[in-house]
């Protein structure tokens, strides 16, 4: 993260998989293991300062991955500058707004510290998942996290 562009940030989740910046290039340091055709999604909250440069490179994001047949490592990176994100979650990618719902949904269910004073409720997500479903009607999975969601409400509501 680019600190002339970026205040502060946090992984969301995978607070146990931590890897020091030091280490991620070395192997023998454990990051978790994914098999053929698993995927993981990490998502970062972050907080911009309002006066950077917009163009400016905000994160790069490195990835490293073991082919499995040779052994072979294979490492990519991708830079975003602060013009690539968008301003107003509901007009961001509807997919991105499901992980971030469901990763909000799981923050409020463990009594995350980073849910506790920020106002969000089981509601405001129930709401976010309902509209995200309307946009991805044929998506078993988020139809169904949507009812899961509603459900929530009516279970945190009989204790």
């Amino acid at each position: 993260f680019n600190p002339d562009v970026v205040s502060r940030y946090r992984l969301i989740g995978y607070e146990n998989r931590a890897v020091a910046d030091d280490d991620f290039r070395n192997d023998a340091v454990d990051a978790g293991e994914l098999g053929p055709g698993h995927s993981v999604t990490a998502l970062y909250e972050v907080k911009f300062k309002a006066e950077a440069d917009p163009r400016a490179i905000a994160l790069t994001v490195y990835m490293r991955w073991e082919d499995p047949n040779t052994g072979e490592v294979t490492e990519i990176k991708h830079s975003a500058a602060r013009a690539d994100f968008n301003d107003e979650f509901a007009a961001s990618d509807p997919r991105f707004q499901m992980a971030a719902v469901v990763a909000q949904y799981a923050e409020i269910l463990r009594q995350s510290y980073w849910v506790k004073d920020a106002g969000t409720k089981l509601e405001d997500v129930a709401r976010d998942a309902q509209r995200i479903a309307e946009y991805l009607p044929r998506d078993n999975d988020v139809q169904e996290f949507a009812q899961l969601a509603g459900r929530a409400i009516d279970l945190s509501a009989t204790q």
